[in-house]
């Protein structure tokens, strides 16, 4: 799935040209004619995420300024190109101030607005990611933080959200590297319990020796080794949230001690006289059935039925592959900021092949192979070539989801038609630029631009020189072009306006 671009513009006929020119850029659209309908697209709860909005700055009723102003009080982080007919410098500074991101004067080139679509979304990745990451440390992620707009991702959002508001007990389950953590700290950060510690454990990374001292402390000389007293996970996460992961793991000795903390709300060093009261909120995850284990006899039942209050189970990344362009996106702005690389995006070819693929390690092994390709590339644009452990699993035929993701201007832009790239000349150019068609299919801007020129002459009525001004073209040129177009009666021998 390509990033969603939302168009707000009162002017049918510059709302048309700016939607086409998005469209050809590889991006999705969203069209709007009103300040009002531009804030309830990007608000309303079942409305399509939005990736950037490109914004007319004079319109009736709630104009640009007073639509970044609600973006501002809303605290979205969607970027912002506005629009202004006279490039007027206090509007354009206005903007600025108000949290635009760009701006283009009208009417504006292709490669112009093309240029700023990419700054802007890969702008808006950087930040993400870097906030992401300053949130995760800092134990303040929220459900904002995930990056996802799969269907199947929904309800298991919907359901982590409302534990979020409870100290209920949640089991996350999935495969290994689904994000189970990051849905473990934002049900945190999304609480009553986020100005307070998250402490996570890995259960299957203690050895069995070692597990209760680690999650349940130890006294000073409790056993050989132990040289000064240790407080415990329990008692780190009091008044917070102790995350175990690979909870099907522990030891069936330390299972009966986990009870027992979770049923008395306390916990007993090992070599302590007394117990200690603690207040945690639990929250599991594993990458196996855990029902499974107790069947099998290596996990407790008792103990099963404290932890499994709410269950969430994670989609694998194969099961949701809308989500991998947009992953892609924020992988590639990450690393390639970190590694200091002028990576101008990925390739169409390898967009659609890396969306196809099963990804058994899921997100995880995504973002592994993205980091490497960026290490690794000697180009400016990572091709299928820099996935070389990926670029020979074969995928199946399927529709291909995503344009080329770019991160900087490039000399020639791309869209992607079969999981090929196809070079698009600069906008004036007339007669080689293909286009996307709702099908799939491509063909010439002349078809195009006939389309736009017929509808401005049914919207205007047939005043060929508003539409001419509209179209920011003389009138010999429309009427050329309406002769070549072989449209009858439009009045260019005479010059006469049509009605």
């Amino acid at each position: 799935m390509a990033a969603s671009i939302l168009i707000a513009d009162d002017d049918a006929v510059a709302r048309r040209l700016i939607e086409n020119m998005v469209q050809k850029c590889g991006y999705e659209t969203v069209v709007v004619d009103s300040g009002d309908a531009a804030i309830a697209a990007l608000t309303a709860p079942d409305a399509p995420a939005i990736d950037g909005v490109i914004l007319d700055l004079v319109m009736p009723g709630l104009d640009g300024m007073g639509v970044l102003a609600k973006i501002r009080e809303a605290g979205l982080s969607v970027p912002v190109i506005v629009q202004t007919a006279h490039g007027g410098i206090d509007n354009v500074i206005s903007a600025m101030r108000a949290g635009a991101a760009d701006f283009v004067v009208k009417p504006v080139g292709m490669e112009r607005l093309q240029v700023s679509l990419r700054n802007a979304l890969n702008a808006s990745a950087l930040k993400g990611e870097l906030q992401r990451i300053r949130h995760s440390r800092e134990g303040r992620l929220t459900f904002s933080d995930i990056i996802t707009r799969a269907e199947a991702m929904a309800g298991v959002m919907r359901t982590a959200q409302k534990a979020a508001n409870s100290s209920i007990p949640v089991l996350i389950e999935g495969e290994s590297g689904v994000g189970k953590e990051m849905f473990a700290r934002a049900i945190h950060g999304s609480g009553e319990r986020k100005a307070k510690p998250f402490v996570a454990v890995n259960c299957g990374a203690i050895p069995d020796n070692l597990v209760e001292s680690i999650l349940f402390g130890h006294e000073k000389g409790a056993f050989t080794g132990a040289t000064e007293r240790h407080t415990g996970k329990f008692v780190e996460a009091h008044g917070g949230t102790l995350f175990l992961d690979e909870v099907s793991e522990l030891p069936l000795a330390a299972q009966v001690k986990l009870l027992r903390a979770l049923q008395e709300g306390a916990v007993e060093a090992v070599g302590g006289r007394k117990p200690v009261k603690v207040d945690v909120r639990i929250i599991s995850a594993t990458n196996r059935r855990l029902l499974e284990r107790v069947k099998q006899g290596h996990f407790r039942e008792d103990l099963f039925y404290r932890l499994h209050v709410l269950p969430l189970t994670i989609p694998s990344l194969r099961t949701r592959r809308e989500d991998i362009p947009h992953l892609l996106r924020h992988f590639l702005a990450r690393f390639a900021a970190e590694e200091n690389r002028t990576i101008t995006g990925i390739s169409g070819e390898a967009v659609a092949h890396l969306a196809q693929l099963d990804w058994p390690g899921n997100i995880r092994q995504l973002e592994n192979a993205v980091y490497r390709a960026v290490v690794m590339s000697e180009g400016d644009q990572l091709g299928l070539g820099d996935f070389p452990l990926l670029a020979s699993q074969p995928y199946p035929a399927t529709e291909i989801p995503t344009a080329p993701l770019m991160l900087e201007p490039i000399a020639a832009p791309s869209v992607v038609s079969s999981g090929s790239e196809i070079p698009i000349a600069p906008l004036p150019s007339v007669g080689t630029l293909p286009m996307l068609t709702a099908t799939g299919d491509v063909r010439p801007l002349e078809d195009m631009e006939n389309e736009i020129i017929r509808f401005a002459i049914s919207h205007y009525r047939g005043q060929m020189s508003e539409v001419a001004r509209r179209l920011k073209i003389g009138r010999s040129t429309l009427y050329r072009k309406l002769d070549e177009a072989g449209v009858p009666g439009h009045g260019g021998k005479s010059g006469e306006e049509t009605h």
